[in-house]
């Protein structure tokens, strides 16, 4: 059965290239465009993985993973934050917010399914 990863992502271009890179692959994925629609489809769906872009139009990525972890429904799914800020202070403010992994922007095709599978390891 194939892995489901949710991707919480506005940017269509960025969203589409996340599914086909990951389909490709075999993953199942669900995408929702806002951090709400996102947690409630966390919520509902029970995913393998959670992806979720920082900045957002309703509340941001560090809320998603917030929310996310405090549910014990979804506590112990891996989220990992998709994001264009780069600094070394961004990152430590992914894992500051709970995140469990971290994947740049512009998205790098050959490196994208490697990343997923390290998250994933460990998820029977």
């Amino acid at each position: 059965m194939a892995k489901v990863i949710l991707c919480i992502e506005d940017n269509l271009d960025n969203m589409t290239l996340v599914k086909r890179v990951l389909e490709i692959e075999g993953y199942e994925v669900i995408s929702a465009e806002t951090g709400q629609e996102g947690v409630h489809k966390a919520l509902t769906l029970l995913p393998d993985l959670v992806i979720t872009d920082i900045n957002l139009p309703d509340i941001d990525g560090y809320e998603v993973t917030d929310a996310l972890k405090k549910n014990a429904k979804t506590a112990r799914i891996p989220v990992v934050a998709m994001t264009a800020n780069v600094m070394k202070k961004d990152r430590d403010n992914v894992f500051r917010a709970g995140c469990d992994g971290y994947i740049s922007k512009p998205i790098d095709i050959d490196e994208l399914p490697v990343q997923i599978e390290s998250f994933l390891k460990g998820i029977k």
